[in-house]
C-alpha cells in the first residue's frame, strides 16, 4: 500500500464530505451552516489542492482544475460571510445566506469531479 496515495485520496474524500457536511441543512438557515465549518473546509480543499500540483497526467490536470474552482467558490463564501456579517452590518439575512450556499454547493460539484475522476483514475490502473 502507497502511503503518499491514501493520503491523498484521504484529503480529497475529506474536502468532499466536510464541503457537503456545511452545504446539508435547510437553505436560508445560518443555524444550520456553521463557519468554522466552512474554514475547516476551505483548509481541507486548499491542503488538496496543494497535493494535486505532484499529478503530471492529463486527469492529474483536471483534478487540479477542479481543486482549484472548488477553492475560488469556497473562498468567494467566506468573503461573502465576512462582508454579510462586518461589512454591512446587517448580519446573515435569508438572501446572504442562500448565496453563501449556493457557492459552496458549486464547491461540492466541483468535490464531486474530483472524487470521480479519482475513481476513474484508480480503476483505469488496476486494469
Amino acid at each position: 500500500m502507497n502511503l503518499e496515495k491514501v493520503v491523498f485520496g484521504f484529503f480529497i474524500l475529506l474536502a468532499l464530505t466536510l464541503n457537503f457536511g456545511f452545504v446539508y441543512g435547510e437553505l436560508a438557515n445560518p443555524a444550520h451552516h456553521d463557519a468554522w465549518e466552512l474554514f475547516v473546509t476551505i483548509v481541507v480543499n486548499l491542503i488538496a489542492t496543494v497535493l494535486k500540483f505532484g499529478e503530471r497526467t492529463q486527469i492529474g490536470a483536471i483534478l487540479l482544475a477542479s481543486s482549484l474552482v472548488a477553492d475560488l467558490q469556497l473562498a468567494a463564501a467566506a468573503i461573502l460571510w465576512g462582508i454579510a456579517v462586518y461589512g454591512t452590518g446587517v448580519g446573515l439575512t435569508e438572501m446572504t445566506m442562500a448565496s453563501i450556499i449556493s457557492l459552496a454547493s458549486g464547491a461540492l460539484v466541483a468535490n464531486v469531479v474530483s472524487v470521480t475522476l479519482l475513481i476513474i483514475e484508480t480503476v483505469r490502473i488496476h486494469r
